[in-house]
């Protein structure tokens, strides 16, 4: 019996290898020789016409590159900078000309199969923390002209810090494993009888702008759920909230990408980062069509559950009047062009609480932009109040002036504090 039993196991072991290796070599396919990937000595690495890197960089902002792969007050592409995962640290590699550290010995065809297959000039799997589940989708066009633009920089000398992921996640196997189950290099295909302003933005939102990477929820092995309908997901501590369903009008999420700020919304944590670094810089028009696509997405499925009140809805109302009500209105109404509205605001009624949470305990700038350079901040409080009266007011913005959302525990106030180290 136990032979028997030893055999089925070996049996499906050897399936599940066979089963993920032909995944891998399908993964493969089309990928360019390696003579194309590595560069001659002395030969020059791109065109250099002004108008693709006019592109190029342009694109870089697109993709927020340097958001990642800078290190702050570092040089910029100069990678170093390390991206948080539930399986450890990964850090951004060096993304200028420098032969010997960056992709100064790269072609086009490398950088290329990188966006495209997710590997390195040497062959090696990627780790999707560099997002080329989206990347995929990349026309050839926009990544010839990104890597032109990227050949242009001056070239720095900065090796890869070595990422500290837990094992077996630091293996290629596994990476191997998570591709086969996760990944399909895959094409751009603009959507047939779509206005071109629609295929604009989706081409924007689902590629080089890879808003999935953050606003779509992963599993505990870290595949995305539902990829292309963003329905809300999670970065360091932040809710990226569902950008499907949003009742605001096109010109106001124009305004909120542009400058970080809006009549009812700012940008704050990471996606301050995203408007300071990339969408600032695009055209209205790509503005526009990301706006026109993301109006289009479903609306998240709401919760069944009726929404019980807070019990300390008095201790709330106190905290607030002493230290909230001065900037924020005693009715939520905030002060325009300075303090954002926490009436009808969708960051304050989100289902997940954790981006009020993490305003309250560490404040925060919306970014400065051209639109608005000055931002109005909020000082932090976590020395100041203690996890009951966190909670407390956390509540009261949540279900006064007509908003409602479920109540804000101790608890959630007690992790919050442990993810930043109190």
């Amino acid at each position: 019996m136990r032979t028997r039993i030893w055999h089925v196991l070996v049996l499906l072991a050897a399936l599940l290898v066979a089963g993920v290796a032909a995944v891998a070599w399908l993964n493969l396919r089309g990928e360019a020789p390696a003579p194309q990937l590595l560069r001659a000595p002395g030969t020059a690495p791109t065109p250099t016409d002004p108008a693709v890197l006019e592109q190029g960089a342009y694109l870089a902002r697109a993709g927020n590159c340097m958001g990642c792969h800078t290190v702050p007050g570092g040089a910029q592409y100069a990678g170093g900078r390390g991206i948080e995962t539930p399986f450890g640290m990964v850090y951004a590699p060096n993304l200028t000309p420098d032969a010997d550290t960056g992709l100064g010995r790269w072609t086009p065809d490398a950088f290329w199969r990188a966006l495209h297959h997710g590997r390195s000039l040497d062959g090696r799997l990627l780790y999707p923390a560099f997002p080329y589940p989206q990347y995929t989708r990349v026309l050839r066009e926009d990544s010839d002209a990104l890597f032109a633009y990227l050949q242009s920089l001056a070239p720095v000398k900065a090796p890869a810090k070595p990422h500290q992921l837990q094992f077996p996640f630091n293996t290629q196997a596994a990476l191997a494993v998570w591709r086969a189950l996760y990944f399909r290099a895959g094409a751009w295909q603009p959507a047939a009888g779509a206005a071109p302003e629609w295929n604009r933005g989706a081409y924007l939102v689902q590629g080089l702008g890879h808003c999935a990477a953050c606003h779509s929820a992963r599993n505990r092995w870290g595949g995305l759920a539902e990829e292309g309908l963003l329905l809300g997901g999670a970065l360091e501590g932040w809710h990226a909230p569902a950008l499907g369903g949003t009742q605001m009008p096109q010109q106001e999420l124009v305004q909120l990408l542009q400058t970080g700020v809006a009549a009812t919304a700012s940008a704050t944590g990471p996606m301050a980062e995203v408007v300071f670094g990339s969408t600032q810089y695009l055209s209205g028009d790509d503005l526009r069509a990301m706006a026109t696509y993301l109006q289009t997405l479903p609306a998240p499925v709401p919760a069944a559950a009726p929404v019980a009140r807070a019990r300390d809805a008095p201790l709330g109302s106190k905290v607030y009047a002493q230290h909230c009500a001065q900037c924020h209105g005693e009715q939520g109404e905030g002060r325009p062009g300075a303090f954002a509205a926490l009436a009808g605001n969708r960051a304050v009624t989100l289902q997940d609480p954790s981006n009020v949470v993490r305003m309250v305990l560490q404040g925060g700038y919306p970014p400065a932009t051209a639109g608005n350079p000055r931002p109005y901040g909020m000082p932090p409080f976590s020395h100041q109040l203690s996890d009951a009266e966190v909670a407390a007011v956390s509540s009261f913005v949540r279900q006064s002036w007509g908003n409602m959302a479920p109540a804000v525990g101790t608890i959630e106030i007690y992790r919050a504090r442990e993810k930043r180290g109190r």
